[in-house]
């Protein structure tokens, strides 16, 4: 495998390079998409040193796991899920609730459930429950990052449709979640 010299490596290039363990090949999958695990993980935190620390964990991840990629699939959707489980996992291990999945672009924390916050698996109870095209929006707005310009070019409608579903999505969310836990939702609107 050539990587001297070459700028635009194609997928199967840096799949192939890194999975011999070349350190040329795994820079070059990094710089290229570094920047976007990046945008991903700064939608869920503010601080730039823990975006940083997931995403370099998350690419130690990809660099471990790249010889079972089977190219069914993007190569960038595949490690947008392994940078993604990473965060959730960093998360996990820090003993914080889901403060990195925010339900309202103005809110500044998740609703409380009494004492404690919800936890993720509450949230992704209730987005398995929406409707497809709303789901697939609000996980691609919400959890991976995608701007609606994104979204909609993506999945083929309008950026106002897109809008649409998110809004709609969190709605029904909010509608589950003060179902399923009442006194969360009144404490979190003080």
């Amino acid at each position: 495998m050539a990587f001297f010299g070459k700028k635009n490596y194609s997928d199967l290039d840096l799949v192939d390079g890194c999975a011999a363990n070349d350190r040329r090949a795994q820079e070059a999958l990094y710089r290229r998409f570094f920047p976007e695990m990046l945008r991903m993980v700064r939608r869920y935190t503010r601080d730039e040193d823990t975006a940083i620390e997931v995403v370099n964990n998350g690419m130690l991840r990809v660099f471990k796991k790249i010889h079972t990629f089977s190219f069914k699939g993007s190569l960038e959707g595949w490690m947008r899920r392994l940078v993604y489980h990473c965060m959730a996992d960093y998360y996990r291990e820090n003993a914080r609730y889901l403060h990195f999945l925010v339900l309202e672009d103005h809110d500044q924390s998740v609703p409380e459930r009494g004492h404690e916050t919800f936890y993720e698996e509450d949230i992704l109870k209730a987005v398995r429950t929406l409707p497809p095209t709303s789901q697939e929006v609000f996980r691609l707005y919400a959890i991976e990052g995608y701007s609606h310009a994104e979204i909609a070019e993506t999945l083929k409608m309008s950026e106002g449709t897109s809008k649409w579903h998110l809004s709609t999505a969190r709605q029904k969310l909010r509608e589950l979640l003060s179902a399923e836990f009442p006194l969360a939702l009144i404490s979190a609107s003080r």
